[in-house]
């Protein structure tokens, strides 16, 4: 099955920001995972993690897509790196003026920017499937 528009980087960077939108959102509701049901201990820290290793993978295929596999390192890697810090830590400081919610925490940080660099090297490794994916199916020729 060919997806031609997954090759769009201009679709990957418009989900990204629909991902720091919905990041924004949902750091603004008072209370996000349910009281009920059983108690996970740390199940906030696995929300960060995954939540911020979709939308790195998101802005590296992006990335990827826009500047080729040849870009260095400092474009693909360490620059989405540095931006998810910032935003993780701008997210911590923004729930800290949200009711219900405690901000500043460490850890929650640290699952961010460890799930950051989770996905940006899961973008890296799966860039050549997304391209793979996307290339239109070649025709046959007719005999």
């Amino acid at each position: 099955m060919r997806l031609p528009w997954l090759s769009s980087h201009r679709l990957w960077f418009a989900g990204f920001l629909i991902w720091v939108v919905a990041l924004y959102l949902l750091s603004s509701m008072p209370k996000v995972l349910p009281e009920s049901g059983p108690e996970i201990p740390h199940l906030d820290k696995v929300v960060h993690f995954g939540y911020f290793m979709g939308g790195a993978f998101i802005l590296a295929t992006g990335i990827l897509l826009r500047k080729g596999t040849d870009t260095r390192p400092f474009f693909c890697i360490f620059l989405p790196a540095l931006l998810f810090t910032v935003i993780g830590l701008l997210d911590e400081f923004h729930q800290t003026f949200t009711p219900g919610r405690s901000g500043n925490d460490p850890f929650d940080w640290l699952a961010d920017i460890l799930g950051s660099f989770t996905g940006i090297l899961l973008a890296n490794r799966f860039h050549p499937l997304v391209l793979k994916f996307s290339q239109p199916v070649p025709e046959k020729s007719q005999i």
